[in-house]
């Protein structure tokens, strides 16, 4: 007997709640590059470029409201007919599409699908994954019951339309492609990234996927590209003024101060909120911020910060599964603590390197924290490497004060500084530090939370209420790079003055004037670049946090042996 016209793909299970419908669009992503489609579909992921900016301009017009088809019988009988944006839907394909446009004529229907850009120069008349997304279309239609032989891609850029045909070999690619994604969904592995493709530089996802860094780290194969980094002006909004309102009016922020208005952002330039003390925020305005996934943060007066709104949050489930269940592993968060401990060592050393001001050398503390270093491999517990860590930082802080100019200073309090010392911080030099480590902690917290994590789940830094453990975690090889190095260079540049602090009750804190000034440093170091050591092309601060929490993911997820810590010479 013949095979039927259209068989089903054995190999395909019918979908269920645990292996939702596979959108069309995602096939053709699957079939452009796995990862692509797994980091987009299972994970969430999502970044737009120009080009996703382009193909929604291009599908403005059929992107409207929903349309219907009229049944395969009444299209038989209708001469002509054009139906836009219609969805359909099939269990036993496991599939979903929402169909741009469809055309009839003399009874069969025509799928068109919309494209960006001009028509590729190809054997084909178009790229296999856009066949493919267009071959799922038709398999639908088939499915539910219309004579639908071939389909149209319509190309904006050089409005040609390219016909493809729906034979046996494409149709059978695309249930291959179909099958091959909810089997990768259902795995729960991420294929490995594309090895020096060059369809990667131009991908929406390049700075999530991290194809090149994640094959030099596996492989060491061939040095990393550039990331080309998408221009952005959006920086964070800080707001001090007490009882100030911030407010939405249109597409700005506005904040004001007894019903005056003091200040405005526009919400486009905008990256995050970031409240210091009684300040009140509109329920239209907070809703707006959650929709852009802006998030706000919130601090104390005096800068401490205890806690941040954002929206629904990420969706990467897999990801904060990895996180919680490398947290109950000893062994797995000792590993990674001392990687963590070390390299803040190593990072505290070159601080004190380059910023040494004393004329006694600074050769024996250099010599005694370069041993202190080593140590955290050669732990075997989580108490022995804390006293580590607090042994090699009693050492740094107790030659913290040579880093800062030795010029006296007027005024009642100077930045003469002997040791650490905090809640409360009783001299200038320990304020500024303190208020540095709240800001980081903050910017730590906001980047993870961005990724996928959850902030306040630690591998080093144990769970306890209201702390961002992991947040702190990642942060410590950052202190002396961004926080320490910021106290160091407002005191030496005289950013900060003796007469920004004010003293009551043997705790001392900043002004309002030398706060804002001291965060304007602190942006700034944000916004300095740095060559990163292990992939040699410079990258921002700001950048850099985003991307090591991707990397804590590639190694939660079992990508990378090891968390690659930041360490700079």
């Amino acid at each position: 007997m013949p095979a039927p016209e259209h068989p089903a793909p054995p190999s395909t299970p019918s979908a269920t709640a645990d292996t939702p419908l596979v959108p069309a669009r995602m096939v053709n992503e699957y079939v452009y590059c796995p990862r692509l489609a797994y980091l987009e579909w299972v994970q969430g992921e999502w970044a737009d470029s120009s080009d996703t900016v382009e193909g929604r301009h291009a599908h403005r017009r059929v992107n409207r409201d929903g349309g219907a088809l009229p049944a395969p019988a009444e299209v038989e009988e209708a001469p002509r007919l054009h139906a836009r944006s219609v969805t359909l839907s099939s269990e036993r394909l496991g599939l979903i599409a929402k169909l741009d446009l469809i055309e009839s004529d003399g009874g069969r229907v025509t799928p068109v699908d919309y494209k960006r850009g001009k028509r590729p120069h190809v054997g084909a008349g178009a790229h296999e994954p856009e066949r493919v997304q267009l071959c799922a279309q038709g398999l639908l239609l088939r499915e539910h019951g219309y004579d639908c032989a071939e389909g149209v891609l319509y190309f904006v850029g050089s409005r040609e339309r390219v016909r493809v045909a729906f034979d046996d070999d494409l149709v059978v690619t695309t249930r291959d492609a179909i099958d091959g994604l909810r089997r990768v969904a259902t795995a729960g592995v991420i294929p490995p990234p594309l090895e020096d493709s060059p369809k990667c530089p131009r991908c929406s996802l390049v700075e999530i996927c991290l194809p090149d860094e994640v094959n030099h780290l596996t492989r060491g194969k061939v040095a990393p590209r550039p990331i080309a980094v998408p221009c952005t002006d959006a920086l964070p909004l800080y707001v001090q003024a007490r009882q100030a309102k911030v407010a939405k009016s249109g597409e700005t922020l506005v904040v004001s101060v007894d019903d005056k208005k003091v200040a405005t952002a526009r919400l486009d330039e905008t990256s995050q909120v970031i409240l210091m003390g009684n300040i009140y925020v509109t329920t239209p305005c907070l809703h707006e911020l959650m929709w852009r996934d802006i998030p706000v943060t919130w601090h104390s007066y005096g800068g401490w910060f205890f806690g941040h709104t954002t929206g629904n949050g990420h969706k990467n489930v897999e990801l904060r599964t990895a996180q919680y269940r490398a947290s109950f592993d000893e062994a797995t968060c000792l590993r990674f603590a001392k990687g963590l401990v070390g390299a803040k060592i190593q990072n505290c050393r070159t601080l004190l390197r380059r910023n040494w001001k004393r004329d006694a050398s600074s050769q024996p503390v250099l010599v005694d924290m370069k041993s202190d270093s080593r140590r955290p491999a050669r732990v075997t517990s989580m108490a022995e490497l804390l006293g580590v860590e607090g042994t090699a930082a009693a050492r740094y802080f107790r030659a913290f004060g040579a880093m800062l100019q030795d010029e006296p200073r007027d005024g009642e309090l100077g930045f003469d500084f002997t040791t650490r010392n905090r809640r409360p911080p009783t001299d200038p030099v320990n304020a500024l530090l303190s208020f540095a480590y709240s800001l980081l902690a903050r910017s730590w917290t906001v980047a993870l939370a961005a990724v996928g994590f959850d902030p306040f789940r630690g591998l080093y830094h144990q769970a306890r209420y209201g702390r961002p453990g992991l947040a702190l975690d990642l942060m410590e090889p950052f202190r002396p790079l961004i926080a320490d190095s910021v106290v160091v260079q407002a005191i030496n540049n005289g950013e900060v003055r003796p007469t920004d602090f004010r003293s009551a009750a043997g705790a001392v804190n900043l002004t309002r004037d030398g706060r804002r000034r001291f965060i304007a440093t602190y942006e700034r170091r944000l916004g300095h670049e740095v060559v990163h050591p292990l992939f040699g092309y410079r990258v921002s601060y700001r950048r850099l946090m985003e991307m090591q929490a991707r990397l804590f993911g590639r190694f939660l997820l079992g990508e990378l042996p090891e968390y690659p810590n930041f360490t700079t010479r």
